[in-house]
């Protein structure tokens, strides 16, 4: 079961501050009416992933309201929290989503981080590679930049060239290191956990992180069993995607204003969102 951890509005983003009364507001579980044929994880553990955040600490917090007041209803249980990458860009506070993930990971115990395209393309340009700053930008960087002490108006006034060499010492070593652990893949039971999906055909051990990263049509267009039913972001929809072989938890939320977590604790699963 997860430790004690709040947030307070009047500090900011990421902040840590106690506030008990936002843990009120409990969420009713609701068993998934979309069931997967026999996949589980061992007993005794409860999982909670997350998916595709992009610059959203607002709803980030706002669901891991819900998953602690969850984990506290659900009984006593080993809890782990996976985010499913893609933690950055396109939303307004990339800058914010990584403290808090930081303060998660120090405050809850057993939090693990999947590396998304997202960040595989941020740690590139955070090292002033120009070439990387101009597919970062076209890919929602630009949103990332501004979430860290940079105006409009510098942002505006620099060209290519001076933006990136300006990244190296506009973004905190602190965040680079952080963000460079993330993991590619995490197995657990019958489920394996990555950002986009896998090379249909390839062994799990056998993946490469370009495939776990970046993949899409390919993937999705597959029917027949996985070696593990993946689960994945990455994909937009408008709720989630059950099927016989994946489950999608990627619901937009930079632009629909819904963060999904899968909850998975031995043959059960149920869904938690910031929309509901």
């Amino acid at each position: 079961m997860f430790r004690h951890f709040n947030f307070s509005p009047e500090t900011g983003p990421g902040s840590t501050k106690a506030n008990p009364a936002m843990l009120k507001r409990l969420f009713s579980k609701k068993p998934s009416d979309r069931p997967l044929d026999n996949a589980s994880i061992p007993d005794g553990r409860r999982v909670y992933a997350i998916g595709d955040i992009h610059g959203r600490n607002d709803l980030l917090q706002q669901l891991i309201e819900k998953i602690i007041a969850d984990d506290g209803e659900s009984g006593e249980a080993h809890s782990e929290l996976i985010f499913l990458g893609d933690l950055i860009d396109r939303g307004p506070d990339s800058a914010g989503v990584i403290e808090t993930a930081m303060a998660l990971k120090n405050e809850l115990g057993d939090v693990r981080f999947l590396m998304g395209n997202h960040e595989e393309v941020f740690l590139a340009a955070a090292t002033g590679d120009e070439k990387a700053v101009r597919f970062f930008n076209r890919i929602g960087g630009k949103e990332t930049i501004l979430s860290y002490p940079m105006t409009m108006k510098e942002f505006i006034e620099l060209d290519m060239a001076e933006l990136a060499a300006r990244l190296p010492s506009l973004i905190p070593a602190e965040h680079i290191d952080f963000v460079r652990g993330f993991e590619d893949q995490i197995v657990i039971g019958d489920y394996a956990f990555v950002h986009a999906g896998i090379k249909p055909g390839v062994p799990l051990s056998e993946q490469k992180p370009k495939h776990l990263r970046w993949i899409r049509e390919e993937f999705i267009a597959v029917r027949e069993p996985f070696e593990k039913v993946i689960v994945y972001g990455h994909t937009i929809s408008d709720d989630v995607v059950e099927k016989g072989n994946r489950i999608g938890i990627d619901t937009g939320a930079y632009y629909t204003d819904k963060l999904t977590a899968l909850v998975l604790e031995g043959g059960e699963r149920r869904y938690l969102d910031t929309a509901t």
